[in-house]
């Protein structure tokens, strides 16, 4: 034992192979190896956890990799510095969060806060394999089965940047199965709406109650909405260009509105002004109307509707009026045809009121 530092007594068979020890008598396997040109020592394990014989053929293993050109020290210390699922959420917040919409991506970060940090924070990237992203679907499809394929696509696609990165080869989470999600369409009928309507203009929050009427006359969506502001609206042309922050697609989308938009705009002017369309009483714009839509659905009887509804009810009565699925699409600014598809059975009524014309004119 030498009185200070260390010591290495080494291994007369097996050449670098030999055990170190300490001044305070701890006694470990290492083995020194020359690779690139670099003299290198990785330690194998202590004595006696580690046997004489485990550590000569570890030793062993170590020397064959080496002969092929592997570091063994190298790839120890990338292991041990590799990235968590912790940093790939700090990169995909940093690089890939600000391309979505605020609304979208504040949605990605509860997602990541509440499902997939508390399960897979400290993991390694490298080491997660199907099984851990199958697991974590089930845990989260208990009492959340929609929630858990959204997080399963939010995860996915942070694998598939990290892939990008270089920081893994192949996506664990491709395969998921997805649990069966049925579609929700619900429209408003004309009787809604006319209870709707009347709800609305006897509510006393004004500037709510008009960005609710505004969205069931524009089908646009709620951020677009509560983030308009006056410049994006040409009032004599009657014309509102959403910038590409505002919207889904992430592009300009320029759409003409009617005269009864603008009759809401006019009041707003008159009672608000400032920068937003739909603003507070002191000037900043509304983050949500949740509290009054919950009071107008109570008072026009309405049950099972909910905010994003008027954007479908106003799709429905574009269609069922025979507007054509590009112009349907192009009023609420989707960038797939397949979207907009979605409201195709509504042109029944249409399509039979036509051939029902032609029968007439033979008969």
């Amino acid at each position: 034992m030498p009185e200070r530092g260390n010591q290495v007594t080494y291994d007369d068979a097996l050449r670098g192979f030999g055990l170190r020890v300490t001044a305070k008598g701890v006694r470990s396997f290492v083995l020194n190896y020359r690779v690139k040109g670099r003299e290198r020592r990785i330690t194998i394990g202590s004595y006696p956890a580690w046997s004489v014989a485990a550590a000569r053929k570890q030793a062993e293993e170590y020397r064959r990799r080496i002969s092929l050109g592997d570091d063994p020290l190298e790839e120890r210390k990338a292991a041990r510095d590799a990235e968590t699922v912790k940093d790939l959420f700090a990169r995909y917040a940093a690089e890939h969060l600000p391309t979505k919409a605020p609304r979208s991506a504040a949605d990605d970060r509860a997602m990541w806060a509440k499902d997939i940090l508390p399960a897979l924070g400290p993991r390694k990237v490298t080491d997660l394999t199907a099984a851990d992203c199958d697991k974590l679907h089930r845990m989260i499809s208990v009492d959340r089965p929609t929630r858990a394929n959204r997080v399963i696509e939010v995860l996915r696609k942070a694998l598939n940047l990290a892939i990008r990165w270089g920081w893994i080869e192949r996506n664990p989470a491709t395969g998921v199965r997805r649990n069966a999600e049925t579609k929700r369409m619900r429209y408003l009928d004309r009787e809604e709406i006319a209870r709707l309507n009347a709800a609305l203009s006897e509510h006393p929050q004004r500037a709510s109650a008009d960005a609710i009427q505004f969205l069931l006359l524009t089908g646009c969506r709620r951020g677009e909405a509560l983030g308009a502001t006056w410049d994006q609206f040409d009032l004599e042309r009657r014309v509102w260009t959403k910038p590409s922050t505002l919207t889904k697609q992430r592009r300009v989308h320029r759409v003409p509105y009617s005269k009864a938009v603008a009759t809401i705009l006019e009041r707003r002017r008159a009672e608000a002004g400032g920068t937003f369309i739909f603003s507070g009483s002191l000037g900043a714009p509304l983050v949500d109307v949740k509290r009054t839509w919950a009071s107008v659905c109570k008072t026009a009887g309405l049950s099972g509707v909910r905010i994003h509804d008027l954007r479908h009810t106003y799709a429905s009565l574009l269609a069922s009026s025979g507007v054509s699925l590009p112009v349907v699409g192009a009023l609420l600014g989707h960038s797939q045809p397949q979207t907009t598809a979605r409201y195709a059975h509504l042109y029944d009524d249409t399509l039979r009121a036509a051939t029902q014309s032609v029968a007439d004119t033979i008969g």
